[in-house]
Order: structure tokens, then sequence, then C-alpha cells
């Protein structure tokens, strides 16, 4: 993993200053985020955690940054049996437990606030949603656009988006009708036969620039940075190859265990929750080809270049690329806490990893032969999601009679949670009369000179569902290509009978299980 090949080093901050008679360069404006079409939002599935714990608070954001559309309208939809008043009550008590919340900005977002009860299963409830937002539209000038974001678990897709057809609610240019978009979380399917099937179900009303399959990573700024950082900076991409890269290491490392999630985590295990989809993105962000234009379907064929390009598991031993593991009890913050086997929810004899790292490669021009390292676990050391760019050692080291063989290659850190950074570590040589070098560390903090406000991942994923650019959601090609790759994977992980001799326990606390070390020592060992 990353973490273990960090040396301690100086930080260098330094200021660009232009020098004499160098051409001054204007910082670049950026055009306002504000949606120029009025919408409805519909959240179906509104008393649910997702609803209350991140989409409110968005939406609520936006509003008070004035990133909303004028006017919008927020209509909530649930079993539970709420009116306008109660609902308005639930997502002031959500914003309260996260911020205190003013009075008079929040009375004005509440009026743009309503709930209607809506039974998932019943035709004539989803009829009578669309009776309401006639009605809702007619009044308030919305223009007939509309988004349907379905905040319930995924098992309900499939119905909820065919109540949605047989209501007529998913045409869009009709008379009376503007835009129509559909928004589902991931996962999407659990396997490669089960997201095509979802797939269908969707595509069966909605056509597939309605649909908008959201991975919040992709919309952290950090993520979209990557992108901006390889191909708007000359000194850079010239070196994002194999003739200079040994290896790239991406990291998603999470402090919590499962939580109130066993029920799901037991079915899925940490390869469908982060790695068919979190971990595909940042890979393919890392790896993709420069798009001709900095256009939404553009950039997702490059990525699906990448998918394309993955090099299939070793069919007869996967486990020369996969560590698995499993957390045992440990501390996280000096405090006790449990190890998967007894969590709530949890079988006593699970088999089910929450940590794997995964080396795979890509068979293209720009990647053959360079390992990724994908990294993913719960109870870590530390919350951290990074991607180290490992360049190659000097090729021939002039210093070798004073220094010997070895110096420390050069290495570039993305850093996308929490701390949102780029570092580049090189070498100088330490002040005095011998020639002694160490390492040192260029940072740039990203929210550095930076004033304007901060949109976090559902903001920025609202912002651009509303103005019609999925640039940062999944496309079904995109979906399908992974679940190809990992779907072999899986089978291998679930039913062979060796992966209880494969499943490695590790303390919870520490940085994963002692065979996730010696496997990259192993395999860099073998690459040299």
């Amino acid at each position: 993993m990353t973490h273990e090949f960090d040396s301690t080093s100086d930080s260098i901050k330094t200021d660009i200053e232009a020098e004499p008679f160098a051409l001054a360069v204007s910082p670049a404006v950026c055009p306002g985020d504000k949606p120029a079409d009025p919408c409805i939002i519909v959240i179906i599935g509104a008393s649910g955690d997702l609803a209350t714990r991140k989409l409110a608070p968005a939406l609520y954001k936006l509003y008070i940054n004035d990133r909303l559309p004028d006017p919008f309208l927020i209509i909530g939809c649930g079993r539970t049996a709420l009116n306008n008043e109660s609902f308005r009550d639930r997502m002031k008590d959500a914003l309260m437990s996260l911020s205190t919340v003013d009075v008079a900005p929040w009375q004005r977002f509440a009026g743009h606030l309503y709930y209607q009860t809506l039974h998932y299963d019943s035709l004539q409830s989803f009829k009578d949603l669309a009776r309401t937002l006639k009605e809702t539209d007619a009044g308030h000038a919305v223009g007939g656009n509309k988004i349907f974001y379905l905040a319930t678990p995924p098992f309900l897709y499939k119905t909820i988006s065919q109540m949605l057809v047989q209501a007529g609610l998913s045409g869009e240019g009709e008379e009376g009708s503007g835009w129509t978009r559909i928004v589902v979380e991931k996962p999407f399917g659990t396997d490669l036969q089960t997201a095509v099937e979802l797939n269908q179900a969707l595509l069966e009303g909605f056509r597939e620039h309605q649909v908008y399959r959201i991975d919040h990573y992709l919309a952290k700024e950090t993520v979209q940075n990557i992108v901006v950082f390889r191909f708007a900076n000359a000194i850079f991409e010239p070196l994002w190859m194999r003739n200079y890269i040994d290896y790239v290491s991406i990291t998603a490392a999470e402090t919590l265990g499962v939580e109130h999630r066993a029920g799901y985590y037991e079915k899925s295990g940490v390869l469908r929750d982060m790695f068919q989809n979190h971990m595909m993105q940042l890979l393919a962000m890392t790896a993709m080809e420069p798009p001709s234009r900095f256009e939404a379907d553009m950039v997702r064929d490059e990525t699906g270049k990448v998918f394309r390009s993955l090099r299939p598991f070793p069919g007869e031993n996967p486990w020369e690329n996969l560590v698995l593991g499993q957390y045992c009890p440990g501390l996280i913050d000096d405090k006790k806490v449990s190890g998967y086997r007894e969590e709530p929810g949890v079988n006593a004899q699970s088999f089910t990893p929450a940590f794997a790292m995964m080396k795979v490669f890509i068979d293209n021009w720009r990647w053959q032969g360079v390992p990724f390292y994908l990294t993913s676990g719960k109870r870590l050391a530390k919350k951290l999601t990074e991607i180290v760019i490992q360049f190659k050692e000097v090729p021939h080291s002039v210093f070798r009679h004073i220094l010997g063989e070895h110096i420390t290659a050069n290495r570039l850190t993305l850093g996308i949670q929490p701390d949102e950074k780029i570092t580049l570590t090189f070498q100088t040589k330490n002040p005095g009369a011998r020639v002694c070098l160490r390492s040192v560390t260029m940072d740039f903090s990203y929210s550095r000179d930076y004033t304007g406000p901060m949109l976090d991942a559902y903001e920025k994923v609202i912002l651009d569902c509303m103005n019609g650019d999925q640039m940062l959601f999944w496309r079904q090609d995109g979906v399908e290509l992974c679940w190809s790759f990992l779907t072999p994977v899986l089978e291998t992980c679930e039913f062979c009978s060796e992966r209880a001799a494969h499943l490695h326990f590790y303390e919870a606390g520490t940085w994963g299980p002692p065979a996730a070390r010696e496997f990259i020592k192993a395999s860099q060992l073998k690459s040299r």
C-alpha cells in the first residue's frame, strides 16, 4: 500500500512569481453554475437515510448559495405518511443535526418543499403523482421539466422506473412537457446479468440521455482535477506512460466498519461495494487517453476504452493478483471496535471480504506492463483516498561512487480525501560541503487561493443533472464492462472451495493484512 513507501521529507511551499519580462497571465474566469431551466425535483424515498443525510443538505446549500434555478420545487415522495409541514420539519431536523440553520433562509427554502405519499407497487399512486406534478407545474410555471431522484434501495429501481413509465411520467418534449431525467445510485446491479436486466428495465421507457447513474466519487473536485492536471499541463502528460512510470497505486481506505449496513454488506462485500464503481472510475480517470473534446460522451468513450483494455484475471490462479481480508477487533482513535464477524447482522462464520488489494494491468500502448494496485478496505488506520504515481528510478547514477546505486524515485501523489492536494517528491542536495541527497516535497492544497463556495459531491451531481451534463455519470456500456471484468473474480471469491484459505485477517486500526504488504513487495521484486 502506498503509505508503506512514504519517506519523511521536508515540505517546500512556494508562490509562483512572474519573472522580469514574463508575460502576465490573467486568472481564468469560471462560468456560473446556476441552471437556466426551472424544474421540479421529485425525491422518491424522501423519508429515507440518503434523502435526509445527503440530498437535503446539498439542496439547501445550493439554495443559500443561489445555485438553484428560478423557479424550482422539491416534492418528496415515500411510503411514510407525511404532509407538507411534517416533511418540512423532518428536513429541517436533518439539517440541524449537521449544522445550525438560519431562520429566514430556511423559511424561504421550506416554501419550495412539498410531500406526497407514494406506494411503489401501486400504479394508481403514481398516476396521482402525475396529476400532482401537472397541477404544480401549471401553478408555478416550471415548464414541465422534472427530475426523478430514486433515493431508495436499489432493488426498487426496476419497479419504480416501470411505474413511472406506465403513469406517463417518462416522456419528454410532448405538449406541456419539458425534459425528464431519472437518477439512480450505485450499485447498478450485483453482477453482469443483473446490471443488464436493470438497464433493460430503465430503457423500457427512458432513453439513455435521460438516465443519470450516480457515482459520487466522480463528483469530487479532486477526481475531476485528475483530468485537468493531466491534459492541461504539458510538463506531466509526456511522462504519463510506461516508459517513465514504475507503478500506480490507488487507495480508498476507511476507518468505519459496516455500521448499520450489515444486511447490504454481507451480500456485496468490498469488491461489489467499492471496486465495481469507485475504484474502476479512479482507475479510468488516471489511465484514460485524452478525449478530442472535454464533453460527456467523448470522455466516457475514453474511460470505456480503459475498461476494454483491462487484462482478464488469471483463471487458474486469480490469487496471484488478489488479496482479500477481513478485520478483527482492534483500536480506532484509541477506542475498541468490534471485528467484522461481531458486527450486528453479520454471520459469525462470514467469509465476506472487507478489504481487497488487486493488481491489474491495462493492455494498451501507453500502459503495457505497468501494474496498477487498487486497494480498499474498512477499519483501516486512516480515512484516505489517494492516487500515487511512482516514477521509475534514474537509469544511471552518476553519484554511484558517492551515494551507492540507489536513489529514491520521484513520486506524484494526488490526494482526494480528506486532504485535497497534489504533492511531488523529488531529490535535492542537502546543504553542506558533502554531497548528500534528501527527498523534498512540493505541495499544492486544492482550496488554496480560492475563496468561493466549495461544492461537495452531491451538490455537484445535482447541479449537473439539472444542467443536463452527464460527464460525471456512468454510461451503461461502462457499467457492463466493469461487471464483465469483475464477475469472474467474484465467482472465485464466493464459490470456490479455497476462499477460506485466501481470506486474511487483520487488526482494526492497521493498514490491512500483512499478506497485502508481502504481495506488493513480491510483485515489485518480480517486475525488476
